[in-house]
């Protein structure tokens, strides 16, 4: 028989050390011969990115050793830091943001590029011309970063850093070679717009000595966005665009644009990162793509001939990092139950096999809480999406007639969105008695363009009144207690929490990640990519600044009356620390219970094993104190401002 106990203070196995001593990240799939890479963030490590090499025969191999770090910063959010050519890896350093490149088989690590402040992603080998073509951000001039599109000698250039390929724009990225090396494609963009809101396509002449010819722009423009240009083994230029407002697979035949497959799904992604890919040919023929309905990810083949698209079965509902070759294609997948995982599937056999999962944490399906798509209605008579999971936990039940506690989580972005891949920073809330409500608020991507614009000018509003009306829809429903509502978010998550908590008398507790307190410090602090953002989420600055002071936490003190918690990472560069340590000092001034925890050495995003352990555990206790229910285990203890005795 289950033990009665009050919802929160649940005994759970699902524990902050559990979540920290099993648990590394995923990302970047790279395919090489028969060779797969992808690379592992191990916060065991101080969050170092470790590039993992698995051979034909099934062994997996460390390349880059210790301090070697595989993460570059350009955009600020890296990825694409490395790529492979004939078992040779070249990856971005984070330390020295230089470009490296060594055997994969072991050796040392030779440098490519000078000790300057240069960064560089997206690359791609060029055997023809012996280069690496990569996008490149200077940093070593006053003023704004410059990207431009440059190629770097494999043997190193000491002196430059590369020679200049593409350049005038604010933002490359993308760049792709045909198959015979003769074709480059890559995509540009300019201020204000950010990837998903406009980008062009550009393809060029490469010539026997490498210089680029005839270059000109072919789709795109400020009302389409375009995602991950691809040469197709015949030599067609494929592409991705939202132009019917879901982003779909087209090409380029016959010098026109012709749609492959159209479909009321989202066949692409959110570009804040370099390096992203969401199909791949396995043949001329024959296309492997992940795409998006209702909240859900679904692997599938395209008949490039008929434009027939075929799902093909896997136990996954979010899939990333395509990738494909003669007869099988790797990906990143996973749902509910399973963690995020590299997976090998041979298309002949139907086999798939799991490379490597992202947590080594077994937990018993019984403590597990099973997510379920929601909708609800939210302002001007519009639906709004989110996952909710109930709590869980085999050995334990609530009194009757109590209700638990609802905790909203905001992902970031904010034009970004959730998953329901298994997540222990989730079961951890679910198997102590909290139901968690996971918010995909208008604006955010996987539901077409249309709904990606809701936050047009309306950042701090509809982000808003979505939380809420999820919240409130949670209430209705008899799932939750509307008197024990609490709200967290990273970024600009982070910022939803802090303006929801300000703005509206709903919740009664939360948690900011890193988030932005004061919006016109952030469109004047913030890095080149995001620097234009809020033109689109808010409006331009400065001639829009009423807005700006309207939204911002920051000058509307005297409306918060929430106990808040504060989480920050002391080297921070998209967010800077000043956020939080102003809206701490003023949320301590105004006698409400607030609590400040700072982390040297973490940026945006905590990577280290003891930080990640102190925060969940640090929210936990805060929550606690809030709402007054007992911990089933010993917490250290933060320091909360302003408690009541």
């Amino acid at each position: 028989m289950p033990q009665t106990a009050p919802y929160g203070s649940w005994k759970s196995p699902i524990t902050s050390d559990l979540i920290v001593g099993g648990t590394i990240g995923l990302s970047q799939i790279v395919l090489d011969g028969e060779d797969i890479y992808w690379v592992e963030q191990r916060p065991s490590e101080r969050g170092r990115n470790v590039i993992v090499r698995r051979t034909r025969d099934g062994q997996t191999l460390d390349v880059n050793p210790a301090p070697f770090n595989a993460r570059t910063r350009a955009h600020e959010y890296g990825g694409g830091a490395f790529t492979v050519s004939d078992g040779v890896v070249y990856f971005s350093n984070y330390a020295d943001q230089r470009l490296y490149r060594m055997d994969a088989r072991g050796g040392e690590a030779q440098a490519l590029s000078p000790a300057l402040d240069l960064r560089y992603a997206d690359g791609v080998v060029d055997r023809r011309s012996h280069r690496m073509i990569a996008v490149r951000e200077d940093h070593t001039r006053d003023g704004e970063a410059v990207n431009t599109l440059v190629g770097i000698d494999l043997e190193g250039d000491e002196q430059k850093g590369g020679d200049v390929l593409a350049s005038g724009n604010d933002f490359y990225a993308s760049p792709a070679l045909s198959t015979d090396g003769t074709r480059l494609a890559w995509l540009t963009w300019n201020h204000p717009n950010m990837p998903w809101d406009g980008t062009e396509l550009w393809t060029a002449e490469l010539t026997t000595s490498g210089i680029v010819r005839d270059a000109q722009r072919v789709v795109g423009g400020l009302q389409e966005s375009i995602f991950q240009p691809q040469w197709s083994p015949d030599g067609m230029l494929y592409f991705i665009s939202d132009r019917t407002g879901w982003w779909n697979i087209n090409r380029i035949r016959n010098g026109q644009v012709e749609s492959v497959h159209q479909r009321t799904a989202e066949f692409g992604a959110a570009q804040w990162q370099f390096g992203l890919s969401t199909y791949a040919f396995e043949s001329a023929e024959r296309i492997l793509c992940r795409y998006g309905e209702n909240g859900r990810a679904h692997l599938a083949t395209l008949d490039t001939n008929t434009g027939e698209l075929t799902d093909l079965e896997t136990p996954f509902t979010e899939i990333w990092g395509v990738h494909a070759q003669s007869g099988r294609v790797v990906f990143g997948g996973g749902s509910p139950t399973e963690p995020a995982s590299v997976v090998l599937l041979d298309l002949a056999t139907s086999e798939l096999q799991v490379l490597r999962r992202a947590s080594s944490v077994h937990v018993e399906a019984n403590y597990l809480s099973i997510p379920h798509a929601i909708e609800f209605p939210t302002e001007h008579n519009l639906t709004a999406h989110a996952f909710f999971y109930p709590p869980h936990n085999e050995d334990f039940a609530a009194a009757d007639g109590e209700q638990p506690p609802l905790l909203v989580k905001v992902h970031g972005g904010p034009t970004g969105s959730t998953s329901t891949t298994f997540n222990l920073n989730i079961q951890f809330w679910t198997s102590r008695g909290f139901a968690v409500l996971d918010v995909n608020y208008g604006g955010s991507t996987g539901y077409g363009r249309e709904y990606r614009q809701r936050l047009n000018g309306q950042w701090g509003v509809v982000d808003l009144d979505d939380s809420v009306n999820g919240a409130r829809y949670c209430i209705t429903q008899g799932w939750v207690d509307g008197k024990r509502l609490c709200i967290d978010g990273g970024s600009a998550g982070g910022y939803t929490t802090l303006a929801v908590l300000t703005f509206r008398d709903v919740f009664r507790a939360g948690a900011s990640y890193f988030g932005v307190s004061d919006l016109e410090a952030l469109a004047k602090e913030t890095h080149k990519f995001e620097s234009r953002y809020l033109d689109s989420m808010i409006g331009p600055y400065p001639a829009r600044r009423d807005l700006y002071v309207e939204r911002s936490p920051i000058h509307h003190i005297e409306r918060l009356a929430t106990p808040l918690i504060l989480f920050q990472g002391l080297e921070d560069k998209v967010v800077p620390p000043n956020q939080a340590e102003l809206m701490f000092d003023a949320v301590k001034r105004k006698g409400v219970p607030v609590a400040y925890i700072a982390y040297e050495g973490e940026q945006h995003g905590f990577r280290q094993a003891k930080n990640i352990k102190r925060t969940l555990d640090a929210e936990l206790y805060f929550y606690s104190k809030v709402f007054g229910f007992p911990l089933a285990d010993e917490i250290e203890p933060v320091q909360i401002e302003n408690l009541p005795e």
